[in-house]
């Protein structure tokens, strides 16, 4: 028998297949490990690491926040008038995902009623996002012209819409909001914070049809509306400054003009009026030259008007008397600057020997020159930064322009004496207007200031600002004096023309030549100033044209007449001016205009310039009547006017006839002049 062992046949192929098989299945195992370990991480990193990403990104698959916008704050003049306020306008929009079936509708929808191309709003519909805009501050009239109730994915929202009611009167003082309602311009940049409000939001979730429903799970967030504000502003002085610097302007063939008025007694800016003026509800349609408010962002050579620091440094430091004579040289001063050299200084009107004040009143350059070689640089420095030239007067408002005035170690050996008849320094209409306030304010500065209260909507007030003194810059003995040398200008000096029978006043002229390229060239700005009464003075008002071409380019024949007429509007078109207690005066000023439009209202001045009305007043029709004129109306007698629509109005509510208490609310019902008159009853 043979002992050798015997294998089947193929065992040692099986064996072989059977090693591979576990080698396969081990691999496998490995594999199945590896991919349940990333698993694993993947799960732990969405799930633990980034959980509140993707529960995040979760939300916004089925839930979506609106914004429920605030209502922009009222901006009022100083007799409670209404400059800027809102209305209430439609917008639309889509999430593109949830209107894909409907986009075509949509469209058409849209264009029809719009007048814009269908592709315009495929285009929008198309997006990626899931919130597109489709129009913006639509009116109520077309917004109903849209019938969306068989189309999804559309969003409509109610926004409040900036409206300013006296069209161009104080367009660039007040500014613009953009399309979101924040201020990008004038008052309501500078005031941005206060007027704008805090948006609230409500929460939508959809539901499996993919209709938004508020959520249970998030509380709705009511908006904070922003504030009031209470402007220094007479909406009625500003009219007239606008209307007789524009007669004023094209009289005189210049370029551009400015006025400012304030009171010089709390600083308060009653007017800040300029030419071209704009429109704020069409703000973006006017060059940037024409959107500054150029009496406090552009700065100017002053000339002459400046002579108010060197007659007041000569006066405080007890240098020179009012009846010291000079010699004005004829009208030609040639003063060695040396090296052998000269400058020549010339006057307007040529005079021989001429008192100090007299001087002043014929505005001699020479004569100015030559004091000022008496005062010596740092004192006449000293005063000119003591009225605060070279440095913002930090008024109410974006951009303003601190002037130039350098220091006298960077003075040349000629600006002694050229700064001493306003060359060789540069100042804002704002700074002047200020700093002959000081002087009809018997020697002391006050800061000038747009607005004196803000409020919230329930008329509580959160702020009130009250007159802030800056410094004294002359005794009130100085000021006196300084006041009788300006009285005489207008008397019988360079300021005749605005002379005003029975009326006191002070004032000073200005005639600058403009330096362009580094050159003196025939081009001038040319200005008045002002204050009245002078026994107990209630307003200062500055005139300055741009480039005059007319007859004459001085300030004295053609600012000065601009600043007669608005002062005699004033008086004879309002109740500004009123008999003063003190001194028995016509032209007090402690209280504000009243409206016309109600001879039954009764009214009672208060202390902080607000009318309290005692009685109802009538309601009148304004049907057929402009949103702005309207508005004008309505707030004068202190209705409260809330607007629909765009246009003219076409419905009132209350309707006209009735009598009301002040602050009725009148529902203003409006639509465009193509389709107005038809409504009209």
């Amino acid at each position: 028998m043979n002992d050798t062992l015997q294998y089947p046949v193929g065992s040692n192929e099986k064996s072989g297949r059977s090693h591979l098989m576990q080698v396969r299945v081990r691999l496998l195992q490995s594999a199945l490990l590896v991919v349940f370990g990333i698993v694993t991480l993947r799960l732990i990193q969405v799930q633990i690491v980034q959980s509140a990403k993707y529960r995040q990104m979760a939300q916004k698959q089925y839930q979506s926040r609106i914004d429920l916008p605030a209502a922009r704050g009222v901006l009022y003049d100083r007799s409670r008038n209404i400059l800027a306020t809102n209305s209430m306008f439609v917008s639309f929009a889509a999430d593109p995902k949830l209107a894909a079936e409907d986009a075509r509708a949509i469209a058409e929808s849209f264009a029809r009623v719009f007048n814009k191309p269908k592709s315009w709003y495929l285009d929008k519909l198309h997006s990626d996002s899931r919130f597109v805009w489709l129009e913006r501050q639509v009116d109520q009239i077309t917004a109903a012209k849209l019938d969306l109730r068989k189309l999804d994915g559309i969003v409509v929202r109610n926004e409040p819409k900036r409206l300013y009611y006296c069209g161009q009167v104080g367009g660039q003082l007040i500014g613009c909001t953009n399309i979101d309602n924040g201020g990008i311009a004038g008052l309501e940049l500078q005031l941005d914070q206060v007027l704008r409000g805090v948006d609230g939001y409500v929460v939508f979730q959809r539901d499996g049809l993919g209709k938004a429903r508020p959520s249970v799970d998030y509380p709705r967030v009511e908006p904070v509306n922003g504030n009031n504000v209470l402007l220094t502003i007479d909406i009625g002085l500003q009219a007239i400054a606008e209307k007789e610097l524009k007669r004023g302007v094209e009289e005189n063939h210049a370029e551009r003009g400015i006025v400012v008025i304030l009171q010089p007694k709390t600083g308060e800016v009653l007017a800040l009026a300029q030419y071209p003026s704009i429109d704020p509800n069409l703000y973006g349609k006017y060059q940037p030259t024409d959107q500054r408010l150029r009496a406090v962002t552009d700065i100017f050579e002053p000339g002459s008007v400046f002579k108010i620091v060197t007659a007041s440094a000569a006066l405080e430091y007890n240098l020179v008397k009012p009846d010291r004579k000079f010699f004005a040289e004829n009208g030609t001063y040639s003063v060695p600057i040396g090296n052998g050299k000269s400058r020549v200084i010339t006057d307007a009107h040529k005079e021989g020997w001429i008192t100090f004040q007299q001087a002043i009143e014929v505005s001699s350059n020479i004569v100015m020159a030559k004091i000022s070689d008496i005062i010596g640089s740092e004192r006449l420095y000293k005063t000119a930064r003591d009225f605060g030239f070279g440095i913002p007067t930090n008024v109410e408002f974006p951009g303003e322009a601190s002037g130039v005035l350098k220091k006298p170690m960077e003075w040349s050996g000629t600006t002694l004496n050229t700064i001493a008849y306003g060359y060789e320094v540069s100042v804002t209409p704002m700074q002047i207007a200020a700093a002959y306030g000081a002087i009809a304010n018997k020697g002391l500065l006050m800061k000038p200031h747009l607005y004196t209260k803000i409020f919230n909507e329930r008329g509580e007030v959160i702020q009130s600002v009250d007159p802030q003194p800056i410094r004294r810059i002359v005794s009130e003995s100085t000021a006196k004096t300084l006041t009788d040398f300006f009285e005489g200008v207008v008397q019988r000096g360079t300021g005749k023309p605005a002379k005003i029978e029975g009326i006191r006043i002070a004032g000073k002229t200005g005639t600058s030549k403009k330096l362009v390229n580094g050159e003196y060239q025939g081009i001038y700005t040319a200005s008045f100033v002002g204050f009245l009464p002078v026994e107990d003075p209630r307003l200062v008002c500055l005139v300055m044209m741009d480039n005059p071409q007319g007859v004459s380019y001085y300030g004295g024949t053609t600012s000065a007449p601009v600043f007669r007429s608005i002062i005699e509007r004033i008086i004879s078109s309002s109740d500004f001016f009123s008999p003063s207690p003190q001194s028995g005066n016509v032209m007090a000023a402690d209280s504000v205009s009243t409206p016309a439009q109600s001879p039954t209202r009764q009214v009672t001045r208060v202390a902080d310039n607000t009318v309290v009305c005692q009685d109802s007043a009538m309601i009148p029709d304004v049907r057929g009547y402009s949103i702005r004129q309207a508005m004008n109306v309505l707030a004068g007698i202190k209705f409260h006017p809330v607007v629909n629509g765009s246009g003219v109005v076409i419905h009132q509510s209350p309707e006209a006839g009735q009598k009301a208490k002040p602050g009725t609310r009148i529902i203003l019902t409006c639509q465009p002049k193509t389709t107005a008159a038809l409504s009209v009853n």
